[in-house]
């Protein structure tokens, strides 16, 4: 019989930069000609808002050393853990998936991928660990777990794509390759094989913004809506079967949901400016009080209005751990206003 654990991260691209980078990340918003000027006035912001924007710099400080703490307490939990395999719940944007086809779900069945992280986000060739442009990081994939899971998920009527390889230029899209990186935010290594899990979490904002501030920059088609993507039941409903059958399998399981939670940049009400604080703290109050089942009661529109669809990567988790009828343990809430998400730590143990 398997073993699983159940863990849940965020894989902020801010991270990778340091400190005074990560601070100037609301001047991408603050610069939109897309943005009313009245509201760009920190006097209407939200007061935690202001005192963040008083010091971003101090205030990404903090950030990081809450971030880094959460990856640090995960890792220690997958490390005890010692699994075969780990498979990450991530979404696409525009890297992956473009114009030729975006699945619902894809599983990835390769024995090794080499991407390269900083070709897309390292701004001025800076990061935080001072490594290359060029740097290679190379991740093992678990073939036969991979093709274990998208066989029995479809001879259970889920229509689950899979892929051999990757067509990402930069080999695993960033949902996935930033959550190996966090977890080895010390860089002692990630020896655990990765197996990638796609969830269409952007959905109607995938092609149409890119998968990411297109509607910001003045480059996204204003006549294209995307059909949605999987909605909080099906995700749900996915993440139970992928619990069961895995428990079935012989193998250690690590699942990892890997996203923020709400994101400015997706969150209209606000003016993109922040996320939709409130949504997230009751998408937290369902988590920590053990009602993590409300999640699959949740709706597209609900999930578009707050921002939140990449937290449909957690509601995959979530039906997974409500399978196993596991409480989760939290260690850490990290909620923000000018570094664009919320952010929550937890882990389920066996």
């Amino acid at each position: 019989m398997g073993e699983i654990l159940g863990v849940g991260v965020t894989h902020y691209p801010g991270l990778i930069q340091p400190d005074a980078q990560m601070a100037s990340l609301l001047n991408r918003t603050l610069n939109s000609d897309q943005v009313p000027e009245k509201v760009k006035d920190p006097k209407s912001w939200p007061a935690q808002m202001r005192e963040e924007w008083r010091d971003p710099v101090a205030a990404a400080a903090q950030h990081r050393a809450r971030l880094v703490n959460g990856f640090r307490e995960a890792r220690k939990a997958i490390d005890a853990f010692r699994p075969d395999f780990v498979v990450i719940f991530g979404d696409d944007q525009y890297e992956n998936f473009r114009e030729e086809g975006v699945p619902s779900f894809c599983v990835f069945l390769q024995e090794e991928t080499e991407s390269h992280p900083f070709a897309r986000y390292m701004a001025g060739n800076t990061n935080v660990w001072g490594e290359g442009k060029d740097t290679v990081i190379k991740t093992k994939g678990h073939k036969a777990g991979a093709s274990y899971l998208a066989a029995k998920l479809i001879a259970e009527d889920y229509d689950v794509s899979y892929a051999y390889k990757m067509r990402y230029e930069n080999g695993l899209p960033h949902a996935f390759i930033n959550t190996v990186m966090y977890l080895d935010y010390d860089r002692n290594g990630f020896p655990y094989p990765v197996v990638p899990f796609h969830v269409n979490c952007y959905g109607s904002s995938v092609i149409a913004k890119r998968g990411s501030t297109a509607h910001l920059t003045g480059d996204a088609d204003p006549d294209l809506v995307d059909p949605p993507g999987p909605n909080p039941r099906r995700c749900f409903d996915i993440g139970g079967a992928i619990a069961r059958l895995l428990s079935d399998s012989p193998w250690r399981v690590a699942l990892i949901a890997s996203s923020s939670w709400s994101h400015a940049f997706l969150t209209p009400k606000n003016h993109y400016l922040y996320p939709d604080n409130a949504g997230d703290r009751a998408r937290f109050d369902e988590l920590s009080s053990g009602k993590q089942s409300r999640w699959r009661e949740l709706t597209t529109a609900q999930i578009e209005d707050a921002g939140q669809q990449e937290f449909l990567n957690w509601v995959t988790l979530g039906g997974a751990m409500h399978q196993l009828r596991r409480d989760p343990e939290i260690i850490d809430y990290v909620e923000s206003y000018i570094f664009n998400s919320d952010k929550c730590f937890a882990v389920w143990r066996p």
